[in-house]
């Protein structure tokens, strides 16, 4: 396995390099640049023209994007061998201390947005198969049918919305740690991972109740039956454990996507993490800080990539890693 692990290890190192020059070309090919807004002054509009170019061009000296863009690549990629990830053109501070003052929020959210989905995704698909057409196997279709179809902003907007409308309730915005106050932060914590965790369950609810039903229909599970096991037991140590590892391929797959969904529902609902410092940044065309957040989270998807295929010979024992 440790051979195993280092092949994989050291393929990541290709995946990076190609994703760091994607990212360092799209991110210059955005319109307009950090030179030019600094340059805007006041709350009027700057048209073409009104500024000074050689204000724009000193601003751009001094942020260092005066230079051709493979100059600028090689300066960043030397930068990031000395583990330095730059200094955010607005706010004048390290790119590591943003980040290390936001990333606890996005990695609660992404937490319990998992254990949401998890939960509710395996325990709908595994109820729906055994109970295939009945009330409750169809209402579990159309939930995962509708968190596949709706758009999570348009989710978050309506989780806002109808408690004020219906109840007055309004989820509160900020962020509190949770070791300060727990249940002020779980309140402020639960919509949103709620949200955010409802396309992940509805994946794999759809996956959990394609596999079992799959399993059901296995000789090894009429014989477990016809041994005199209770269906219960059958359900866990027979159907279920057999029927996980495309479930956990589905979860792993879709870590990537509730990375890109928090940077939405954290805006929607005013969360401080990494995704709302990663659209301030867009926004503000903070290059540093939006090449190394997406950089960070590529090689968490890698990572999380690596934990489950590593898991699979924990779910089956015929899997080996040679």
């Amino acid at each position: 396995m440790t051979q195993y692990v280092a092949r994989r290890l050291l393929a990541m190192i290709p995946t990076l390099i190609g994703l760091s020059m994607i990212l360092f070309l799209l991110v210059r090919l955005m319109p307009g640049d950090a030179a030019l807004l600094q340059a805007y002054t006041g709350d009027d509009l700057v048209l073409e023209g009104e500024t000074d170019p050689e204000v724009i061009d000193e601003l751009r000296r001094e942020l260092g994007i005066h230079e051709p863009i493979y100059v600028q690549y090689a300066v960043w990629v030397a930068d990031m061998a000395r583990l330095d990830f730059g200094t955010s053109y607005w706010t004048r501070k390290t790119v590591i201390s943003e980040m290390r003052r936001r990333l606890p929020v996005t990695i609660e959210l992404l937490i319990m947005s998992v254990a949401v989905a998890v939960a509710t995704g395996l325990v709908v698909g595994v109820v729906s198969a055994v109970y295939q057409d009945s009330p409750i196997d169809y209402a579990g279709r159309l939930v995962g049918i509708l968190g596949l179809s709706l758009p999570n902003f348009w989710i978050a907007l309506l989780v806002i919305l109808l408690p004020a409308l219906w109840w007055n309730y309004l989820a509160p915005p900020g962020y509190t740690p949770i070791f300060d106050n727990p249940l002020e932060n779980l309140e402020k914590f639960a919509l949103p991972s709620l949200t955010l965790g409802w396309s992940l369950s509805a994946s794999i609810m759809r996956m959990s109740r394609s596999e079992v039903l799959e399993v059901l229909r296995q000789d090894y599970v009429r014989t477990a039956r016809s041994k005199g096991l209770g269906e219960r037991t059958v359900i866990y140590r027979h159907v279920l454990r057999n029927s996980l590892i495309p479930v956990v391929t589905v979860i792993g797959l879709q870590i990537g996507a509730l990375i890109g969904g928090s940077v939405v529902i954290e805006n929607v609902f005013g969360l401080p993490g990494v995704g709302q410092f990663i659209l301030t940044a867009i926004n503000q065309r903070d290059y540093p800080v939006i090449q190394s957040a997406v950089l960070f989270a590529a090689l968490g998807f890698l990572f999380t990539n690596l934990v489950v295929d590593l898991s699979y010979g924990v779910l089956d024992p015929r899997i080996r890693y040679e």
